[in-house]
Parts: C-alpha cells; structure tokens; sequence
C-alpha cells in the first residue's frame, strides 16, 4: 500500500525538482547546460544546490523501500540526449560518488541494473550513466564489495559491462580466489 502512494508523489518530486534546477540553469547562464555540469563551477554548484540538498536529504533520510522508489524515479528521467537526461545522469552519478554508505551505491546500481539486464532497447541516457559509473575511476565501482559478493553477481556485473561497452578492468586483487 505504502508503495501505491508513495511511487507517483516521489516521481513528480523528482521531477518537479528536476525541472525547476534546469529551468534556473537556463535562465542564469548563457553556455549550454551541458557545458556547465561538465565544468561544474562554482555558478552551476550554486544554483544545483538546492536540488542537490533535497535529493541528499532524501537519500540520507529514506528507509531502504523509499529509497528504491526515489532511484527509480531518477532513472524514470534518463531517456534521449537532452538537458533534462544529462541533470539527472549527474545527479544519480553525484549521489554515487557522495554517498555516505555503501548500500546507497549499490541501490543506485541496482536501479540501472535492473533496467539493463531486461531485452533491449535501453534508453540512451540509461546506457551512458551505466557506462560512466564503471568506467570513469573517480567512482571505484569495481573496488565496491557489492561488485564481487558472489561469483554469479561478478559474472553478472562482467556480461553487462562487456554488453555495455567493454569489459571489467583486469586487476588481479579484485578477483576472488574461487575464480581461478
């Protein structure tokens, strides 16, 4: 019942806040949003501040079903190449990086996960947040214990690395004893 309720509302949150940060974004500044999350100055933090402190606040604060739903409803955004998908690929990728728990990253793996390992088309924005999370080494996602807790889930990570554009990066201390 809780989730019947709280799914629709967190969705037109996330997206309510969403839409307000680019909206601001837009109207501040002259270069390309993209631009500027990619810059991330100190004119892009500030005005994103705001939104980033709800969506912290939210992840922080949530019990685990809340915030399933609230990573869901970040996702429900990363669709086509636009303003609105790269915001909230950065967002889901900030949250990533700036959590204070592990379980919040691989809740947040687990909502692109989810969404990869069914048949395809996958949404660009999807693809390319799941792709930068385990490429780009600012986030260490092969080094996070959830990556390697059993043999079927780094399998499992290795299939849908390599059907996402590459494989795992080989390093032999990430790799469990009962794989050789």
């Amino acid at each position: 019942m809780r989730q019947h309720k709280l799914g629709p509302l967190m969705n037109s949150l996330v997206l309510y806040v969403g839409m307000q940060t680019i909206q601001q974004l837009q109207t501040k500044s002259s270069p390309p949003l993209a631009q500027q999350m990619a810059h991330n100055g100190p004119l892009e933090l500030y005005l994103m501040g705001s939104a980033m402190d709800i969506f912290q606040t939210l992840i922080a604060e949530l019990d685990t079903e809340g915030r399933y739903l609230f990573l869901n409803a970040i996702a429900n955004q990363l669709r086509y190449p636009n303003n609105h998908t790269h915001f909230f690929s950065f967002v889901l990728l900030y949250l990533f990086v700036e959590a204070s728990q592990e379980i919040i990253q691989e809740q947040i793996t687990r909502v692109l996960l989810e969404r990869l390992i069914v048949n395809r088309s996958h949404p660009w924005g999807l693809l390319i947040t799941f792709i930068e999370l385990i490429k780009n080494s600012r986030y260490n996602f092969w080094s996070r214990t959830f990556t390697r807790c059993a043999p079927e889930i780094e399998k499992l990570f290795e299939s849908v690395s390599r059907s996402c554009g590459g494989p795992k990066p080989v390093d032999d201390s990430m790799v469990s004893d009962n794989m050789h």
